[in-house]
């Protein structure tokens, strides 16, 4: 019988210190008891990447992008040789690799590169050898073998991406909750672990702030079809399965409620109301490579608009910075800026055939007297910009009203 090949992907806090890595070590080497092959994907060790874009910060605080590349894909390379020394320790073969040498090729946007191909043969050849393969997540290289950093989250991309290039029969994806919670278990302790969601459901949680796991790696899950399972590293007890489709009873409208403190807004006022002026200010912040998420105008009677979006907070600053030169080319003085803001959505597949949701929501908001400053909706979400001083009180009196407690 064929041994089942399994990516395992252990995050930052799984490997924050050696009693940590050595419990890493201690749980691959079972699977392995167990007859598996196993590819290891690592993040760097607890706050490594915040602690050396920090050092970088003192040395200049517009590093090039390159550069700041180089230097974060050292913190996987610390955290996968400790793996495979840990393991080795335990009378297992194993060998690291960083992303390069594994043939991660991606395109050239530094600091937030896409993944462009895999050539998987070095990975294939050391478990021929039966050895266990460490890897590097977070990293690849562009054709001319540059380094490049995958963005947040992007450990979680190399495993998905590295057990679709391999087949693999499981990916899991190690953190330091249970599994996917109806909401975040530190706001609301009545939270529930759930079982199972879909891709859909869960990648609209990951855009909109819940940050078990990143975006683009379930766009890659869902797009190739790779089942992930979500679970605890010091634990045993199964996680959250991410599948494509799940069998709900009918009643399940909302699954969760997300909420995200990193978005701040930008409203630039007194906007003439003519046709091709937010097509300006929108393609300007494309062409600077801004990502824009709410948009909101308000129409006066007197022709003129105000246009609010808002944007991550890490890039608050560079879009405030751009949008106030946009806005002199446009005749226009006032630009306001408010970083105090939190966004509040509920996520559920069963809301597109349920009517009187988003009036749910709102009522609930309307009741704890919260103000509600934008309003974006898709298939399967709401989302409301709200002021930060309210997130929790929305988050728990949201996640009653759905009943997700019970």
């Amino acid at each position: 019988m064929e041994k089942r090949l399994i990516v395992q992907k252990f995050g930052g806090s799984s490997v924050a210190n050696v009693e940590r890595i050595q419990k890493v070590a201690d749980r691959v080497v079972n699977y392995r008891k167990r007859g598996n092959n196993l590819v290891v994907v690592v993040s760097a060790l607890g706050d490594t990447t915040d602690e050396l874009i920090e050092l970088a910060d003192k040395i200049n605080t517009e590093p090039s992008e390159r550069e700041m590349d180089m230097l974060l894909s050292t913190g996987e390379q610390i955290s996968v040789a400790l793996l495979a020394m840990a393991i080795h320790k335990l009378g297992f073969e194993a060998i690291s690799f960083t992303g390069p040498q594994v043939g991660i090729i991606t395109d050239s946007r530094h600091t937030r590169a896409r993944i462009v191909k895999i050539n998987g043969e070095k990975i294939k050849e050391a478990l021929k050898k039966g050895k266990i393969v460490i890897v590097a997540g977070f990293q690849g290289m562009t054709p001319e073998q540059d380094i490049t950093t995958l963005g947040r989250g992007g450990s979680d991309l190399t495993a998905v991406a590295l057990a679709k290039e391999l087949k693999a029969d499981e990916c899991e994806i190690y953190t330091d909750v249970e599994g996917i919670y109806t909401t975040d278990p530190r706001i609301e302790p009545k939270a529930k672990k759930i079982e199972s969601i879909t891709y859909d459901e869960m990648l609209e949680m990951a855009s909109l702030g819940a940050q078990v796991m990143q975006a683009r790696s379930i766009e890659v899950a869902k797009k190739f079809n790779v089942p992930i399972h979500v679970r605890s590293s010091f634990s045993l007890k199964p996680g959250t399965m991410i599948i494509k489709e799940v069998n709900k009873m009918e009643e399940v409208v909302v699954s969760a409620v997300t909420l995200n403190r990193n978005e701040a807004k930008i409203t630039i006022c007194n906007v003439p109301d003519k046709p091709g002026v937010a097509a300006k200010i929108f393609k300007t912040l494309a062409d600077e490579g801004l990502n824009v998420d709410m948009i909101v105008q308000n129409v006066s009677h007197l022709r003129q608009t105000d246009i609010s979006f808002t944007v991550s907070k890490a890039e608050a600053a560079r879009a405030i910075k751009i949008t106030r030169k946009i806005a002199l080319s446009l005749g226009i003085e006032e630009v306001l800026e408010d970083e105090d803001i939190a966004r509040v959505s509920i996520v559920g597949v069963g809301m597109k055939s349920h009517s009187g949701v988003a009036a749910g929501m709102f009522d609930t908001l309307a009741k704890n007297k919260i103000n509600i400053e934008m309003i974006s909706t898709s298939d399967i979400s709401i989302s409301c910009i709200i002021k930060n001083k309210f997130a929790e009180t929305a988050v728990k009196s949201l996640h009653e009203k759905f009943g997700l407690g019970k």
